[in-house]
């Protein structure tokens, strides 16, 4: 499955799999056409940043400018897990996935088979929430398909999410970081001294 899941991210498809919270469309962050796509198959915001699942920290120099003391500190701490780290991102990511901020959240999930799926689909993937906006976060591959129907390319069951939190979002931009989503993480674990 993700060989064939490997295959339509390349040729710019999109797919939908469980992270390590809920389901989530990857698709390559570097197509812009597919990233439009995930836009259009969620009613996205323009001006709503999507985050990326990458296999290994390593991998966070094709996203991240500038890894700060701030970056390295709480990657060192939480990664793998469910910890989506803001940064300033490179100047060659397509504006769909920074929504025009000049930043961008990454994340090394938890799930080694996440990992896995990741690293086979090139080491990074798109992994915005499965559901059209302002709707729940898809717990299943039917409640994904319920969403999307065969407008997703591939649907990857990976059974029921058992997270009841999303990622915790804190942006290392700031000095101090801030926490700008609440998540599987707390607040006071990341930002104490």
């Amino acid at each position: 499955m993700n060989q064939r899941a490997a295959q339509i991210v390349s040729a710019g498809g999109v797919i939908a799999f469980r992270t390590d919270t809920f389901y989530g469309l990857g698709a390559d962050p570097f197509n812009v056409s597919a990233v439009s796509k995930i836009r259009e198959l969620k009613g996205r915001e323009e001006n709503k940043p999507i985050l990326l699942l990458l296999s290994e920290a390593s991998l966070g120099d094709r996203f991240i400018a500038d890894r700060s003391e701030a970056f390295e500190e709480v990657a060192r701490k939480f990664w793998p897990g469910p910890l989506t780290i803001v940064g300033v991102a490179v100047a060659n990511l397509p504006p769909g996935i920074t929504a025009g901020t000049g930043t961008v959240g990454v994340r090394v999930p938890a799930d080694q088979g996440v990992r896995e799926l990741v690293r086979t689909c090139g080491g990074a993937l798109t992994a915005t929430s499965a559901n059209p906006s302002g709707r729940e976060p898809a717990r299943s591959a039917k409640e994904v398909f319920d969403y999307f129907g065969d407008r997703v390319d591939l649907i990857i069951d990976g059974g029921e999410v058992i997270a009841t939190e999303p990622s915790t979002i804190v942006d290392v931009t700031t000095s101090p970081p801030r926490v700008i989503r609440k998540g599987a993480i707390p607040d006071d674990a990341i930002l104490k001294d």
